[in-house]
């Protein structure tokens, strides 16, 4: 029985999730993943870490003429978040009617972000939504 390729697609785990590693010497967590850590060095150890996705907002922006991917979508916002273990990631805030601040909480959900015109392959990635 032959598989979908969407099938197989979503199986590749840090696709759908927000995984990243940490250095076991420092505990300095990374996202996307890194090779070796920035205070360790070479004698870095790193491991695979699963992020909450919970955090604070560190800076936004009002996209208001966006790539054509996302000409549907404008005025959206995009955010730099810390996660609460450390890393800063960057991605689509959800618009909640709630006037946005720098510090406000907000937690990660995994939401559609665009439709492929030709095949329709539907491309998921995570927002953030204020709390």
């Amino acid at each position: 029985m032959e598989r979908s390729s969407a099938s197989l697609w979503r199986k590749i785990r840090p696709r759908y999730n927000l995984v990243g590693n940490e250095c076991k010497n420092c505990n300095t967590g990374y996202f996307p993943p890194r090779v070796v850590c920035r205070n360790c060095g070479r004698k870095s150890k790193m491991a695979e870490k699963q992020f909450s996705g919970n955090g604070t907002v560190y800076s936004f922006t009002v996209i208001r003429t966006p790539p054509d991917t996302f000409k549907d979508e404008a005025p959206y916002t995009i955010g730099v978040i810390k996660l609460d273990e450390g890393p800063m990631v960057e991605g689509h805030v959800i618009d909640t009617g709630a006037k946005l601040r720098i510090g406000a909480k907000v937690k990660m959900a995994f939401r559609k972000m665009y439709v492929e015109d030709d095949e329709g392959l539907i491309h998921y990635h995570f927002k953030f939504e204020p709390l």
